[in-house]
């Protein structure tokens, strides 16, 4: 009955504290969406990149986006070094209060500037020194995401071979929905059914025919790098076609799996209502993570704030946004729905695995174990199989297999969509950054062959495996400079500013805390690693640098205001 409280305490605590009461201080105060201001979507439209889109179907493309892997896998490893509870607490706070406020106002200052990303606005609010170097750490981040996400994507393509036919099956699909809703002008509902109905097809087909690879190379290639060649020319394919024939309805889809298969195990919580067999709270201190505050926040990471998604708003959602009142359903409800997904994760995970082995036995731990999946395969065997347990016990026809079955194949999905969406976004830092001064950077096909191909080097070396165990800071640390950015901006245009200052500041302090300890901890192992100790303390230079540079910005923004930012802002 406590799984049951919890989800429903969560859900009508995301709507009116959040949705209702706080986004709606937000709306008054700071943003006062106006319809009759012409968006980059309708003021620019390009066909490609600048398209006027519909709400529901922009908002299964931010969704998607934004979900990817983040709000399951941080609240599984934080669950396991501190407890279900504080994981939880964090989640409902967080995202309220810092979370989908990132999201919302990063993507309506986009708006207000053109659709430009944060790291072009940060020219403007705090100077071109910030932005160069923010730029910079924005390129470096999104290549490690490109990299690391298309290697697990090719990883679970070759340990789940049934997956190989509804993942690439979805592209065609997803074509030929977005030609009939934007060129034939379809009825969405109609259309998306007939989508969904296809993409069941795909997986009845997955499951019959899976695609096996052998140990044999292919084009020269092993079967890891076969796969991860594939998704990338995948990705940067879809990172130039315009935005409503492939990207935008494949996250749209992709936003119908992922709430199947959210909607059934709700109701297999609802029904089954499983106790919550791991600890609520396993202590301050962490033999392996570290302290509480700051190590706690930073491994929920996306289930609670991310700075990949200022990248998202800025770099795609702004674009697409056909009227400034739909943001705050598209971005803010975005956010708060990814924090959904984060509690069922821990609901579903807390309740379908066992922390000990139960009285009576009968339980097999190296299946259904908590620690004992972590251990064996990671946080994708240990969400499939907390989740096939819980709705298995529901639906005992459905069988525990095809029910974990179903939730790995929903987090394959948004670990492509996130790849796909990272491309787009690297290419437009890169054409922002770069391509003024080195003009053959401007075009979108030489942009994104030099992110793809860079990223491959990553991920074909194993480079990423180096730095990765400190990215989860790196992210916590982008938004902490988006933050700052557009609290610039709105002091500068006499805005309130304290709803997103705080949260900077917040995110700058725990930032810095967490890569201190990570850097104490490389350095003081039995066998120091020193690279990634230098990149902690290189990425804290890069965190007080950007305090330095926002406490600077904001000083003089209010003592002069900004006069040369545009009157409808």
């Amino acid at each position: 009955m406590l799984s049951v409280a919890i989800l429903i305490f969560s859900c009508l605590f995301f709507y009116f504290v959040g949705y209702r009461y706080y986004a709606g201080r937000i709306d008054r105060e700071v943003i006062q969406p106006n319809d009759a201001n012409r968006t980059p979507a309708v003021d620019q439209a390009d066909g490609v990149d600048y398209v006027s889109s519909k709400p529901l179907v922009l908002f299964g493309h931010n969704f998607a986006s934004i979900a990817g892997a983040g709000p399951i896998i941080g609240p599984i490893v934080a669950m396991h070094y501190f407890g279900w509870a504080v994981s939880l607490v964090w989640i409902l706070l967080g995202s309220v209060f810092i979370g989908a406020v990132h999201d919302y106002v990063t993507l309506m200052v986009s708006v207000r500037n053109g659709g430009r990303s944060i790291a072009d606005v940060a020219e403007t609010s705090m100077g071109i020194r910030a932005k160069t170097i923010f730029s910079i750490f924005l390129i470096l981040a999104m290549l490690l995401v490109i990299a690391v996400f298309g290697v697990v994507a090719a990883k679970t393509l070759i340990a789940q071979p049934k997956m190989v036919v509804p993942t690439f099956g979805l592209i065609p699909i997803a074509m030929i929905l977005g030609w009939f809703i934007y060129y034939r002008n379809a009825n969405l509902s109609l259309a998306s059914a007939l989508a969904a109905l296809a993409v069941l097809l795909t997986i009845f087909v997955g499951f019959k025919y899976p695609v096996v690879l052998g140990e044999a190379d292919y084009f020269g290639l092993s079967p890891l790098m076969f796969w991860f060649v594939a998704l990338l020319i995948y990705a940067a394919a879809a990172s130039v076609l315009p935005v409503n024939i492939l990207l935008q309805p494949r996250d749209y889809i992709s936003t119908y799996i992922l709430f199947g298969t959210l909607a059934l195990g709700i109701t297999a919580i609802i029904w089954v209502q499983p106790s919550l067999n791991t600890p609520a709270y396993l202590g301050s201190y962490s033999e392996e993570k570290g302290p509480l505050w700051p190590m706690l926040f930073v491994l929920v990471a996306c289930g609670a704030v991310s700075g990949f998604h200022s990248l998202v708003a800025g770099g795609t959602v702004s674009k697409q946004l056909a009227r400034e009142s739909q943001g705050r359903l598209i971005s803010y409800g975005g956010m708060l729905t990814e924090g959904v997904v984060a509690v069922v994760t821990i609901l579903l995970v807390g309740g379908g695995l066992y922390w000990v082995a139960p009285i009576g036995g009968g339980v097999d731990m190296a299946v259904l174990g908590f620690r004992e999946s972590l251990s064996s395969g990671g946080w994708i065997y240990a969400f499939g199989n907390g989740y096939g347990n819980v709705v298995s016990q529901m639906a005992p026809g459905l069988g525990f297999t095809f029910a974990s079955m179903i939730a790995v194949l929903a987090l394959n999905t948004f670990v492509l969509t996130t790849l796909d969406t990272a491309v787009r976004i690297n290419r437009f830092i890169v054409q922002e950054m770069v391509g003024p001064n080195v003009p053959f950077l401007y075009n979108k096909y030489v942009a994104t062959g030099l992110v793809v191909v860079l990223a491959y080097f990553i991920g074909a070396t194993a480079g990423w495996q180096k730095i990765w165990p400190v990215f989860g800071a790196t992210n916590q640390l982008i938004a902490a400079v988006a933050l700052f950015v557009v609290s610039s901006y709105l002091i500068g245009i006499k805005k309130p500013a304290a709803y997103t200052l705080y949260p900077a500041v917040f995110m700058v302090v725990t930032t810095i805390g967490a890569l201190a300890w990570q850097a104490h901890r490389f350095f003081t192992a039995p066998v120091p690693n020193i690279f990634l100790g230098c990149a902690s303390l290189g990425l804290i230079a890069l965190a007080m640098f950007v305090g330095y540079e926002g406490w600077r910005a904001l000083r003089k923004r209010q003592s002069q205001g900004l006069k040369d930012l545009p009157a409808s802002a």
